[in-house]
């Protein structure tokens, strides 16, 4: 049971709490939908990006999608979820120059712009979910 009653509008549960201001509602997907897809860097890596957040982030509507999967990791995606474990770790992202300079080295800076971006956004996704207890 999620803390407030779901409202009418979206499509998802997710969307559905967010849908009291549909205006929000449909920015906020708009913007996931952009962000989630093939851009700089693939949507797999993403995805990998994003599962990898969720068991830190406790919000088990995001967890249920899936386990992240190494198996699926070359390089580029190795770092991209160790970052984004490092992140959740460091109060108010303030990650230390040395982890941050070891992104630059595999990243480009548009690179690095969209991996933060895309992990600052499923931040606050999964943090909306677990505060209003969203379950599968």
């Amino acid at each position: 049971m999620t803390r407030i009653k779901e409202s009418v509008h979206g499509s998802t549960p997710f969307q559905r709490l967010i849908g009291h201001n549909k205006e929000v509602m449909k920015a906020w997907s708009q913007l996931g939908n952009s962000l989630e897809q093939d851009g700089l860097l693939t949507a797999s890596l993403k995805e990998q990006v994003r599962r990898t957040m969720a068991e830190g982030n406790y919000c088990e509507y995001c967890k249920a999608k899936g386990k992240p999967e190494p198996k699926l990791y070359d390089e580029k995606m190795a770092l991209a979820v160790g970052f984004a474990q490092v992140y959740s770790h460091y109060p108010k992202g303030n990650v230390p120059d040395n982890i941050f300079n070891t992104l630059s080295e595999c990243f480009s800076d548009e690179e690095i712009s969209e991996l933060l971006t895309f992990i600052c956004f499923t931040h606050a996704q999964q943090s909306f979910g677990a505060l209003m207890m969203l379950k599968p």
